[in-house]
């Protein structure tokens, strides 16, 4: 792969879904379900305008002892979850993707 992007996809159940993609290809956040196209799209724009934000982060640990974060809008709502980390120093490094990735990421639409 040759550089970050977001991954637009219609999921099993019919719904929209993005994914940011590091440059390796490996995801490092992922939407919810939306219903429509324009509102994947909008999740998106969203996550371009707070990725940089470092407030909007939210850091958690799953019950079986993993790492993970969600990245949050203005409104608090949670606009991508990461993928689970083994170490906290991982999951930072992926909020670090995040935040110099998402902001200038192209869009491939998989629709």
């Amino acid at each position: 792969m040759d550089n970050p992007k977001f991954v637009l996809f219609t999921g099993e159940d019919n719904q929209y879904y993005f994914r940011l993609q590091a440059a390796n290809g490996e995801p490092i956040l992922q939407s919810e379900g939306y219903k429509t196209k324009a509102g994947a799209d909008n999740g998106i724009e969203s996550v371009k305008e707070n990725a940089t934000k470092e407030e909007r982060y939210v850091r958690e640990q799953s019950k079986d002892g993993q790492y993970y974060f969600n990245l949050r809008a203005a409104n608090h709502e949670i606009i991508g979850v990461s993928e689970m980390y083994t170490t906290t120093a991982a999951r930072d490094n992926g909020i670090a993707a995040v935040k110099d990735d998402a902001p200038g990421a192209p869009i491939d639409d998989r629709t």
